[in-house]
């Protein structure tokens, strides 16, 4: 009887063993059975780059619009095709709209020109455009203080009158 306690243990270990190889044999053939793809072969293309024109907006000066791409190649399918895109109405349009720059602080007024003027350098270019590296740009200076001679004048009128009062 106890040989039968020890001999159950040895049976189901065995038959899992067995059920384990079993397993692997099925996976490994089903492995087998699996016909190897050949692997695509990597076509090279006689086409050139995409050159891209500039976003042009479908309405106004910003926003959503569309922008054309060519290239060229004999065996190209596809030579031509238009893609969406967007210009952000924030950027400085006289810079060209595809062209972000980063601009110093304002400098001083020029008192001959009456304009400050400030520069900035190429931050980042959409679409591979046509950007200056860095660009100047000038507004007219606020109002400029210089002294009033009307402000001399009425102080003299005042203290001619408080003069005049006081010797009254």
């Amino acid at each position: 009887m106890q040989s039968q306690q020890y001999m159950q243990p040895r049976r189901k270990f065995a038959a899992a063993f067995l059920a384990f190889i079993f397993i692997l044999a099925a996976v490994d053939t089903a492995e087998a059975g699996k016909k190897e793809k050949p692997e695509k072969k990597v076509k090279k293309s006689d086409c050139g780059e995409w050159q891209w024109s500039v976003c042009v907006p479908t309405s106004g000066d910003c926003g959503l619009g569309t922008r054309e791409g060519t290239r060229t190649g004999a065996e190209c399918k596809q030579t031509m095709k238009t893609q969406r895109c967007k210009i952000p109405c924030n950027w400085k349009k006289q810079f060209g709209a595809e062209c972000k720059y980063q601009f110093q602080a304002w400098g001083e007024c020029d008192l001959n020109t009456a304009l400050k003027t400030r520069t900035g350098s190429l931050k980042r270019a959409l679409h591979n455009a046509d950007c200056q590296k860095t660009v100047t740009i000038s507004k007219p200076c606020g109002k400029l203080t210089k002294p009033k001679p009307q402000a001399e004048s009425k102080k003299k009128k005042k203290e001619g009158k408080k003069q005049e009062k006081m010797l009254d």
